[in-house]
């Protein structure tokens, strides 16, 4: 598996996708109490660490790789579509700030779309 695979993949590994998701409202939470270097340091560091150490010792993700979901982020998990999923970092996190549940909850929703990108607007095989 070359790297271009092992960057892709590795995204829908459980380990990657836990990380994601458990520091996101912790990320939040200390955005909306103001405290930015928590915030970044509890969002941003530990995803980095989890990718690094499976771009270095990369599980097997071939199963992952041939797997359903392993197909469909090969044809619609484009570098535009993974920039989008990382911007909805922006509206959530000034929501957080604000306090307005209404930008985390648009951030939330384009995230949910970027990931269903495919679903919504199939491409012919």
């Amino acid at each position: 598996m070359n790297f271009r695979e092992k960057r892709l993949y590795h995204q829908i590994h459980p380990l990657k996708l836990a990380t994601d998701i458990a520091v996101t409202p912790i990320f939040l939470f200390f955005l909306s109490r103001h405290r930015i270097i928590q915030a970044l340091v509890v969002g941003f560091v530990p995803p980095v660490i989890v990718s690094a150490a499976m771009m270095i010792w990369p599980p097997d993700l071939e199963g992952l790789k041939n797997s359903s979901l392993g197909k469909y982020v090969c044809k619609y998990m484009t570098p535009a579509i993974e920039a989008v999923r990382l911007l909805t970092l922006v509206p959530m996190g000034w929501g957080a700030w604000i306090h307005n549940l209404g930008l985390v909850a648009l951030g939330l929703l384009v995230l949910l779309l970027a990931w269903c990108n495919g679903v919504i607007f199939p491409r012919p095989s």
